[in-house]
């Protein structure tokens, strides 16, 4: 698995953006349920990119307001004024849904969108700079159909914390390598770009119906291969957010992502479970040969494998501006084979998490 994930650091730290010549029509979709507060706070971030001339933007950024109560609507109509490329759709609690959960906002929004390129986000996300749209919109202009880029969350106080942002990081490398080696089966929807035809086939999918989260995944899962998912590292097209900060509300939200697991490949799940039982399996076999005559053996080996491992993901951290963390990888390390345990029974069982 090492040597897997050290084809990350052969993708470009410096992506390019878009030349004006090659510039489509974008649509940023956020679906967004009593956000204001949120949406306040990053959406005139995303209506400043730089994409297009500045007085005519070759984008809009479409707010699906799913029965929110809490003066988003009054928001985005304070909003409009001052940036006409804002489009609010109302969901509104007496329209019948096709779907539960977010998707049925999401489908909505793609269903209005003007433009055939999407780039998908959430409200309580901020991009890294105005050159967000341009780096994601880069590899539509080459032909991709989806473009995978980092999410990460901004960084605060507390172990918790640092280890969410860890959590993101290695999920970050998990999904780059595998895409690599033909294996795609994530894309973070918090920055996420595709086509109208990537969402159609989600859509159409029977798997769309079976829960209320897991959209990301089955767009990924429906349509991602080697040759048509990009991997886009640039700084400047990360988005933040705001890590859970409560143990009890980041555990809810873990058990509704890991909950849509088994929807994987086989061949995916395959080696997800094989990466995460040879992780544990090296620390419960070190305890367990420390108290035999071989533990000078087995210490050796733990300590090759954890040199390893610990310095990919030190340079992973620091390439994705997490350097901060870096320290805690040791801890870190243990704590994702007890994260591991903790959340397999979500694996297994049928999601009926409702998004609120």
């Amino acid at each position: 698995m090492a040597f897997l994930f050290l084809r990350f650091f052969k993708l470009p730290a410096h992506n390019e953006k878009i030349a004006p010549s090659k510039m489509e029509g974008v649509s940023i979709i956020i679906c967004a349920k009593n956000e204001v507060e949120n949406l306040r706070r990053h959406l005139p971030l995303v209506l400043k990119q730089q994409y297009g001339d500045i007085s005519a933007p070759l984008y809009e950024v479409v707010v699906v307001n799913d029965c929110s109560d809490d003066g988003t609507h009054q928001l985005l109509t304070d909003l409009q004024q001052q940036y006409p490329h804002l489009r609010e759709i109302t969901i509104t609690p007496e329209v019948k849904r096709t779907v539960v959960g977010k998707k049925f906002a999401l489908s909505t929004g793609v269903a209005q969108a003007a433009n055939n390129w999407l780039l998908l986000t959430d409200a309580d996300c901020r991009p890294a700079s105005n050159n967000w749209l341009a780096h994601m919109a880069a590899p539509l202009a080459a032909g991709k159909e989806i473009v995978a880029g980092y999410a990460g969350h901004a960084p605060a106080a507390g172990l918790l914390n640092k280890f969410i942002r860890w959590e993101t990081t290695h999920t970050f490398l998990q999904l780059t390598t595998y895409a690599l080696i033909g294996k795609p089966y994530l894309a973070i929807g918090r920055n996420l770009a595709c086509t109208k035809a990537v969402c159609q086939r989600a859509f159409n999918s029977p798997q769309w119906n079976l829960g209320p989260t897991g959209d990301d995944d089955l767009l990924v899962k429906e349509s991602a291969t080697q040759k048509n998912m990009a991997l886009v590292t640039d700084p400047e097209a990360y988005t933040y957010s705001i890590a859970r900060e409560s143990f009890n509300n980041w555990r809810k939200q873990k058990q509704r992502h890991t909950s849509d697991g088994k929807y994987y490949r086989p061949a995916v799940q395959f080696l997800l479970s094989a990466y995460g039982i040879s992780q544990a399996a090296v620390w419960v076999y070190f305890i367990y040969l420390a108290f035999t005559p071989y533990w000078q053996v087995s210490a050796y080996i733990l300590l090759l494998r954890c040199i390893i491992y610990w310095i990919l993901w030190a340079f992973t951290a620091v390439k994705l501006k997490e350097k901060n963390i870096v320290y805690l990888l040791p801890l870190f390390d243990i704590g994702w084979m007890l994260y591991n345990f903790a959340f397999l029974p979500y694996i297994l069982q049928k999601n009926k998490q409702h998004w609120t």
